[in-house]
């Protein structure tokens, strides 16, 4: 039995009056991937650890939150929608006891926004219960759905995450172990897949060939050594474990009371590294390739200075994502940085329309100019991606009205010209302006001075390593895994199928 905590009801609009969530206020850049944790610690409050893991993974998705945690042979489960600090109090986290955790944080990308598509996805195995959290995106879900409805697998959520839950407890109860069974189900999916996974006896990690999400180990300084999952290092740090290794492309760790066991289930692992966690969606603070995201982010400002200089007054970045790049540029041009622009940390999600005077002075419930720090300023400002243009515009706008007398805008990116199918959020090919527009084009339509983008070649030196080894499709096309084209259709492909 899986006794599963209150929560709201899923029939609660949570997506009709959503300001962040309507075309017009969207972000320019996609959005965001999800948050996975795991862990491994008995005689330790892994529901507090998880929790505060989960927290720092936040950035990574905003719409539900869920931790599962087994007590021997017994799961108990807590998931709804909203934010980590909204979804769990002490009170709900005292009624989830254990020697193991598996926390998720969810952006929709396969499966739309509503209580039941949140995660951990929890099922019964002949072998006990399985919870699975999910970063990333399958390619091959209609193969896969019908593949399991066919084999009367009773699936009641619209994600690609519960198809891969289904598909190890269906092997697991033909006979196989929890190792065998697992390998067997990532053996059919394809696309972007790094796991959690709880059972009874331990907890795994896995990456799918390529590697395209991140999954990283740390260790807990206890003896025995006890071991941690995240999606970044961040979520370790915040709970004091000590960043080990990343989990390896085509790799399952199995921790278990024995220990970390490795085992290499694919056979031709390629890693591409989604270049877009580097620039934009991991934590400045988190570790990739043995140094901090932030000093990457500095080196493309430096990068995008070096090709696109511009002779101007101050500059500074869109808080929070563009300022190191921002202040890589400074170093790079002698621009004096400066901070333009202050960001409100306390706008989330709101569910309350704001009026149409508020509607048209556009963005200022997150960003706020610095009027005296602007005015008859030629100013630099650098973001990390512009996806719609429609943000940027405004913010162009707001600038202008605050006293700036040139407004450069550079971002520490190629144009992205085609969307992702591993995980991220990104419109329909149509809807992203630099497949439809130069970068003259674009400039016109947000009304800037001049407008430039960080060139592929520079993005991909800046990270020191292989070029080869990262996934750069939203900006050439070039997909790892091939896409199936009635994935290409819709986010929401398995809702328009009438599931």
């Amino acid at each position: 039995m899986i006794p599963i905590h209150p929560v709201t009801s899923d029939e609660y609009p949570r997506q009709t009056n959503n300001l962040m969530n309507s075309s017009e206020n969207r972000p320019d850049k996609p959005e965001e991937a999800c948050g996975v944790f795991g862990i491994y610690a008995p005689g330790e409050d892994v529901a507090k650890l998880t929790y505060f893991g989960l927290y720092a993974l936040q950035h990574r998705g905003q719409e539900s939150a869920g931790i599962a945690t087994f007590e021997g042979t017994h799961v108990h489960l807590h998931k709804d929608m909203g934010l980590v600090s909204q979804v769990f109090n002490e009170s709900v986290l005292e009624h989830l006891p254990g020697s193991i955790g598996v926390g998720h944080t969810r952006y929709s990308t396969t499966g739309s926004s509503r209580k039941v598509n949140a995660q951990p996805a929890v099922l019964e195995t002949r072998l006990g219960s399985i919870a699975l959290a999910h970063n990333g995106n399958l390619v091959n879900t209609v193969q896969l759905r019908e593949e399991l409805l066919q084999s009367k697998c009773n699936l009641v959520t619209t994600t690609d995450s519960e198809m891969i839950a289904f598909a190890i407890a269906q092997a697991i109860d033909a006979g196989a172990d929890w190792l065998e069974g697992s390998i067997q189900a990532f053996q059919r999916c394809q696309g972007a897949f790094s796991l959690v996974i709880g059972t009874p006896i331990g907890v795994m990690g896995v990456r799918d060939p390529n590697g395209i999400r991140p999954l990283v180990i740390g260790t807990l300084p206890e003896n025995p050594i006890r071991y941690v999952l995240a999606s970044e290092t961040c979520g370790l740090d915040i709970i004091g474990a000590e960043y080990l290794r990343d989990v390896e492309p085509g790799e399952l760790v199995w921790i278990t009371e024995e220990g970390l066991a490795s085992y290499h289930w694919s056979k031709q692992p390629q890693r591409k590294l989604c270049i877009f966690e580097m620039i934009y969606f991991a934590r400045p603070d988190s570790l990739m390739h043995n140094e901090s995201l932030y000093s990457y982010r500095m080196r493309l400002g430096r990068q995008l200075a070096e090709e696109s200089p511009v002779d101007a007054d101050i500059v500074f970045g869109v808080p929070d994502s563009g300022v190191p790049a921002a202040i890589g540029f400074s170093q790079a041009s002698g621009v004096a940085y400066a901070e333009g622009l202050i960001k409100n940390r306390y706008v989330g999600r709101t569910f309350i329309q704001p009026t149409q005077t508020m509607r048209e002075s556009g963005i200022r419930m997150k960003l706020n100019p610095l009027k005296d720090v602007l005015v008859g300023k030629r100013v630099i400002i650098v973001d990390d991606s512009i996806v719609r243009g429609t943000t940027s515009r405004k913010l162009v706008k707001t600038l202008r009205e605050a006293g700036a007398v040139e407004v450069h805008m550079r971002i520490s990116s190629p144009p992205v010209t085609h969307p992702c199918f591993y995980g991220i959020d990104t419109d329909t090919q149509d809807q992203l302006i630099a497949a439809t527009k130069s970068v003259a084009e674009i400039a016109q339509q947000l009304e800037v001075d001049t407008l430039a983008y960080l060139s592929w070649e520079g993005m991909l030196k800046a990270t020191g390593e292989d070029p080869n080894s990262f996934c750069s499709a939203c900006f050439t096309g070039d997909y790892p895994v091939a896409i199936p084209e009635q994935v290409k259709r819709s986010k929401l492909i398995l809702e328009k199928a009438g599931v």
